[in-house]
């Protein structure tokens, strides 16, 4: 039977963000994603002894924009420091790395803090980012203010990436997305799931997703900003990674997850949605990269609206 019936109109669960920045689609394009005209907005030397500033985790705070970014330092010491922004656009990075409270002093000790993400979640701002505690194993912390940080734990053992927490409980536990790693610039890796009671106690392990094998995404994936629920599931944004003759090229892509199992795929997209094209993309620290740690959207418009952050490479 042929039917001229709309198809449901899927609807995103969350509060409207009314002052997000918007760029119209270019005169004939017909991409899903297009790129700000003015990028990149951050640049590798906004602060006094910057060398890049990488992966910016951004969110709506008072009515403006705040977040907190990897920054390697001339050092080539990668730590976190907070941003703030009237507009989403311009953008200030505090001169200095966050300082966090411990409960426990043997937390402060870090090789490294990078990779960050942040999402509002019941009554603050949780922080989770890639810490170097004898490997790679993920922090996660939070604020209430972007001034003062409390670190909480660690929530695996080494070696792990890529923890990207859910924006509510699931099933009345916390929930989050991870990519268990090795040391290196590791060469596989599949998305995983998992929850805990505390923020603490992380279990209930399972797969979600593994990379396809002769695709953009064939080396290995990992998840990208907070996963967005709507009403027919929860899209989450991540990375695949080709290995090509000149290296790892990191790519965009979608999946779309079951609500109250999100290690269940619903739909997952064959064609990435954004690759690194331009030239601030494919130069850099590291070239042939579009890696992506925020995404923020707007309910307003009669299409939705997604922001998503390149960072300086």
């Amino acid at each position: 039977m042929i039917t001229n019936a709309a198809p449901p109109r899927v609807t995103m669960v969350g509060n409207s963000l009314p002052n997000i920045p918007w760029e119209d689609r270019p005169a004939g394009s017909n991409e899903v994603l297009w790129r700000y005209s003015g990028n990149p907005i951050i640049r590798r030397n906004a602060t006094p002894t910057s060398n890049s500033i990488f992966n910016s985790a951004a969110v709506t705070h008072d009515g403006k924009f705040a977040g907190v970014f990897r920054v390697d330092d001339t050092r080539r010491i990668m730590t976190l420091h907070t941003g703030r922004s009237d507009d989403g656009v311009n953008w200030n990075i505090e001169p200095n790395p966050i300082e966090w409270k411990f409960n426990d002093p043997e937390l402060s000790e870090f090789a490294h803090r990078y990779d960050p993400r942040v999402v509002w979640l019941e009554d603050r701002y949780y922080v989770t980012w890639c810490n170097g505690y004898h490997g790679p194993t993920i922090g996660i912390g939070y604020t209430f203010d972007f001034n003062e940080y409390t670190f909480v734990e660690n929530a695996f053992l080494p070696h792990n990436r890529n923890g990207v927490l859910f924006p509510r409980k699931i099933n009345g536990k916390y929930a989050m997305f991870s990519r268990p790693s090795d040391t290196g610039h590791t060469p596989f890796g599949d998305i995983f799931y998992s929850q805990s009671p505390d923020m603490i106690h992380w279990g209930n392990h399972r797969l979600v997703m593994k990379p396809k094998g002769w695709r953009w995404e064939s080396t290995k994936i990992g998840a990208g900003p907070i996963p967005i629920e709507t009403s027919e599931g929860w899209l989450l944004i991540y990375h695949g990674v080709l290995t090509s003759c000149n290296g790892y090229v990191y790519s965009m892509g979608a999946a779309l997850l079951d609500l109250d199992q999100p290690w269940k795929v619903i739909h997952r997209a064959a064609p990435y949605l954004m690759s690194p094209q331009m030239l601030y993309e494919c130069v850099g620290d590291v070239p042939t990269w579009c890696f992506r740690a925020r995404l923020c959207m707007t309910l307003t418009r009669d299409e939705s609206q997604f922001i998503t952050g390149q960072p300086t490479r």
